[in-house]
């Protein structure tokens, strides 16, 4: 293969890799405006959406890790004198 073909065979492959990302970008960016409008939805029925994202955080992580940070919260609450 020559290196005008290799150059040529490259910038196909760059090309299809750029294209292929700018199409997941669009859909990431519709798939963020598509949370915003259930977001905003859930808050036009009274929902904390901050406290849904909270929420949403937790339910991502590992039960293990969601037991240390909800334990340490705790623990930090009580030596601010903040706990119950």
């Amino acid at each position: 293969m020559s290196e005008e073909q290799n150059v040529t065979n490259d910038a196909g492959k760059l090309n299809t890799f750029i294209d292929r990302i700018e199409r997941l970008e669009q859909e990431k960016s519709e798939l963020a405006a598509d949370i915003r409008e259930v977001f905003a939805e859930a808050k036009g029925a009274g929902f904390d959406v901050k406290v849904m994202r909270q929420v949403l955080r937790l339910r991502k992580m590992d039960p293990a890790d969601r037991a240390e940070t909800e334990f340490l919260r705790d623990e930090y609450k009580k030596l601010l004198g903040m706990a119950e």
